[in-house]
């Protein structure tokens, strides 16, 4: 039987300096006129729809940078986009080829017509949606489990269950780099700048690498357990991990420092996602709800009692796209 992880609390809690967690790693109390405002805006709008995608579990989701189209990858073998009009979604088209699990999707940071996926199958696959074809297959040497794409859209990053993570050149489609690691890499992903590389892993740790160099920089002792995910803000301002321990764990990009943990969830944290402003984060875990604070205090927005969340990048205000799906 699992144990929720609740009771487990953050290292080094007290500590300050690069690497650890500072003295004010904690959510502040009251609630801001911005959190009363989004907070009225959540029970304006908190409506949810089914969207049927897939025949089998779902993997991932991700948004293009437009915040137009939402990509789901599945255990069935297959890719789906969605296009959003006005307040619903319409599905585009179904990506199939690949020969196992759709593990995890990404889109391009700028071009909003292609994304990549990664699979079981030991490939990953380029996709436009102007053509609804894979314009490219990439064999890697191991099964696949995690994929990020670079802020310059030049690199795309792929990691295995091996523990080995591949560079491969968006371009030529080539391998430009290859790293063996020695612990379990969880989920990976570069920097705002570009010229760091960051990996977290199943002891707790954030391995920082130098890039495109790829020396190592820092590891940092983030969580007591298995560090799960990693995700930067849009402002370049912040990074936020989620671990085995059920907390989530705001970083200061600049300093290294922790400067706020959010502990609402009870299990694992899976995913995260800020909102395009950098002002909200969403959190999620096998709990039955996820969890939506403001980045500065870590006031509680709104908890979600749904199963999948991405948070839609919009010039205007950040909307929250909201899908169960069936075979979760």
């Amino acid at each position: 039987m699992a144990i929720p992880a609740a009771s487990l609390g953050p290292s080094a809690l007290g500590q300050s300096g690069p690497g650890s967690m500072a003295p004010w790693c904690s959510v502040n109390s009251g609630p801001t006129r911005y959190v009363l405002g989004m907070q009225e805006l959540f029970r304006g709008h908190s409506k949810t729809r089914e969207f049927p995608a897939h025949s089998a579990k779902v993997h991932s989701v991700a948004w293009s940078c437009d915040g137009r189209r939402l990509a789901s990858g599945s255990f069935d073998k297959t890719a789906s986009v969605f296009l959003l009009e006005k307040d619903r979604l319409v599905k585009e088209n179904n990506y199939r080829g690949h020969g196992d699990s759709v593990d995890q999707l990404c889109w391009h940071p700028s071009n909003p017509d292609l994304f990549v996926t990664a699979s079981g199958d030991k490939t990953i696959r380029i996709w436009d949606v102007r053509t609804t074809k894979c314009i490219a297959t990439v064999n890697t040497k191991g099964e696949n489990i995690n994929i990020c794409w670079s802020p310059d859209g030049q690199t795309i990053a792929v990691g295995n269950k091996d523990d080995v993570v591949t560079f491969i050149d968006a371009k030529t489609h080539r391998s430009k780099a290859e790293e063996q690691f020695k612990f379990e890499v969880n989920e990976i992903s570069w920097n705002n700048d570009n010229n760091m590389f960051f990996l977290t892993n199943g002891n707790g740790c954030i391995n920082i690498l130098s890039y495109p160099e790829l020396k190592p920089v820092q590891s940092i002792n983030a969580h007591p357990s298995n560090c799960i995910c990693i995700k930067f803000d849009p402002m370049g301002k912040y990074f936020a991990t989620g671990s085995a321990d059920a907390l989530v764990s705001l970083w200061d990009v600049d300093e290294l420092v922790c400067v706020r943990c959010f502990s609402r969830l009870d299990w694992p944290v899976r995913t995260l996602s800020f909102s395009h402003d950098g002002k909200m984060l969403a959190s999620a875990s096998e709990d039955h709800f996820i969890d939506i604070a403001e980045v500065e205090t870590g006031n509680l927005m709104r908890l979600l009692c749904l199963s999948f969340l991405a948070i839609r990048p919009s010039p205007v205000f950040s909307s929250l796209l909201i899908t169960t799906w069936p075979a979760l």
